[in-house]
């Protein structure tokens, strides 16, 4: 493109002008940056053939020129403008492209290329468009806690140094929050550091919360242009603790109701389901019509039975919310009549009894020396065999722990008594002489033998059960003689002796003393044969009464027979046959 200026003009009034006439008609390009990057801006002309030098320049706000870098075509050197802000940041290749390191908001500007020959100047201009990626959106501020109700601050959503400056919204759980009056208000703001030409921004939220919001997570994101297009940074959550009043009271008791039993501590527990829960309460007590200020906890120690009945608790400026509950003090009680150690004597009569008083139906259960009886002891006659330990045990199944007992020992005493049988042997040489004695406490037996004999052995006794014992020997007399059993215990002495012939004398053994229990089997045995013998005679007696009737029957038939006959004779041995069959 040819110069309207002559080829005799000065070159900086020819730059001058070219300048002028071509910029109109170059296009217009830009560059985008991220800032502290590397910004490269290719010169977008054709170099000519007969080119002198290259430079770049950029525009002042008010339209001047401010040269920055100068290459010549044929010394090949680079040279650079005195300009403080590029200092030691240009770069100037051989092809004109020009690279600025560690880009800065300031160098967003137009800058142009101008490639210069001896009659013309040809320019193309570029924008450089510098961004800045904001820090991640934080919230700050945060309210340590939201009320239901109330138009609150939540907090503050800022994001810092982002150029250009970004918008800010607000989530809640992942949904945009729209102002609303009295509900959600948001206010914006923008600030820019005059050094850094960088904005931070900041949203601050107003927000009126309910029960809903409870775990609720609030977010806010930034969103800004980078060199590729817009984009969103996006904060971490938060979560407020919502406060809401007190809607409901509710009353625990421990341990459990079913389980409270005279002795035990009762710890009432008073719930508000406000959130902060309230701290303080009014217990009342049954029969109490003023509360008792106390803590959400009140503690009765030691209960008895007459701490039955309702507890109820209420808050402390509301007192028509109110919470009640029913408890019953189990208790138990167990008399036993007689009980300890009691000494009676044999044969006597001993009425036992054991009451029970509960607050429920309760078990009993009777025990002598750890064995469980069927039923509750009853001494009409008292016997050897009933002295023992009996205890009587109650409980209240349905309360842990609640159980009663107490003990009855039943000494049974008596004097000594004796008993004597002798036995000889099947081969003639011996005899066995036996002392049955019975007494509590336990007898000592002692023999003594009066006359010439041997004794065979020592006296062999027998187990002491139940107030029964024995002791026996074995003698060869020659002669007559005379045994003495002597039995005694702390009640009294007694004595008993018996005779025994020699052993060349035969004589009649006495029966061995019988125990209990074989007594029992003689007893059911003599039962069983009198129940034979019974059985026996009314059988007889039966057939007996039919044969009287059945030969009445014969003697009427007999009589109207020899009637009808006329035979006097007949009928008159008849009668005699008759009465002697009745005879």
């Amino acid at each position: 493109m040819e110069s309207k200026a002559g080829p005799s003009c000065r070159l900086v009034f020819c730059l001058l002008i070219s300048a002028a006439v071509l910029r109109p008609g170059l296009g217009w390009y830009t560059v985008n940056s991220a800032y502290g990057d590397t910004i490269i801006m290719p010169c977008l002309l054709e170099v000519p053939q007969n080119l002198m030098f290259g430079k770049w320049k950029y525009e002042k706000p008010d339209g001047s020129p401010v040269f920055i870098a100068f290459r010549s075509s044929t010394k090949k050197s680079v040279q650079y403008d005195d300009v403080p802000e590029y200092k030691d940041r240009l770069s100037l290749s051989e092809n004109y492209t020009l690279s600025i390191s560690n880009a800065r908001i300031s160098d967003e500007k137009r800058f142009v290329c101008m490639l210069v020959t001896e009659d013309n100047v040809f320019e193309a201009p570029t924008i450089v468009k510098v961004f800045k990626q904001p820090s991640k959106p934080e919230i700050v501020s945060k309210a340590p806690f939201l009320e239901t109700e109330q138009l609150k601050k939540l907090g503050d959503c800022i994001s810092k140094d982002s150029y250009p400056d970004g918008n800010i919204t607000w989530y809640r759980s992942g949904k945009v929050l729209q102002p609303l009056e009295g509900v959600v208000v948001l206010i914006f703001k923008k600030q820019m550091d005059p050094v850094t030409q960088l904005y931070t921004m900041t949203s601050s939220l107003e927000y009126k919360a309910t029960k809903t919001d409870i775990q609720m997570p609030f977010t806010c994101s930034v969103t800004y242009y980078g060199p590729s297009g817009q984009k969103t940074l996006q904060s971490e959550q938060a979560i407020f603790d919502i406060y809401y009043p007190t809607e409901q009271v509710t009353i625990q008791v421990l341990p459990s109701k079913n389980a409270i039993k005279e002795g035990d501590n009762i710890t009432l527990t008073c719930l508000g389901n406000g959130n902060p829960p309230p701290e303080e309460f009014l217990f009342y007590l049954p029969g109490q019509p003023e509360g008792i200020r106390s803590s959400n906890t009140y503690t009765l120690t030691d209960v008895r039975r007459n701490a039955t009945g309702d507890y109820k608790c209420s808050l402390i400026d509301k007192k028509s919310m109110i919470a009640s509950t029913a408890i019953t003090v189990h208790y138990l009680d167990l008399s036993l009549n007689p009980s300890g150690e009691v000494t009676k004597q044999i044969g006597d009569a001993l009425p036992v009894s054991c009451t029970i008083s509960a607050s429920r139906n309760a078990t009993v259960v009777w025990m002598k020396d750890n064995i469980r009886l069927r039923s509750r002891p009853s001494f009409s006659s008292l016997h050897y065999q009933d002295a023992g330990n009996y205890v009587c045990e109650t409980a209240l199944q349905e309360v842990e722990g609640l159980k009663k007992r107490e003990s009855l020992t039943l000494i049974v005493e008596g004097k000594p008594q004796i008993k004597m049988t002798k036995k000889t042997d099947p081969s003639g040489l011996s005899k066995t002489i036996i002392c049955h004695v019975e007494g509590f406490p336990k007898p000592a037996i002692q023999w003594t033998i009066t006359g010439s004999g041997s004794v065979i052995n020592q006296a062999k006794e027998s187990p002491y059960i139940n107030g029964r014992y024995y002791s026996k020997i074995i003698i060869s007399p020659e002669e007559n003689v005379t045994l003495t059993c002597t039995a005694e215990n702390q009640l009294e002495r007694t004595v008993n002796s018996l005779n025994v012939s020699a052993i060349s004398i035969p004589e009649h053994d006495e029966a061995d003393e019988i125990s209990d229990e074989n007594r029992e089997k003689v007893n059911d045995q003599a039962k069983l044969i009198v129940g034979i013998v019974v059985g026996l005679l009314l059988a007889a007696l039966v057939a007996g009464v039919v044969y009287w009737l059945y030969m009445k029957k014969s003697k009427t038939a007999s009589k109207h027979v020899n009637k009808d006959l006329g035979n006097l004779e007949e009928n008159k041995k008849l009668e005699e046959n008759n009465h002697k069959t009745e005879a």
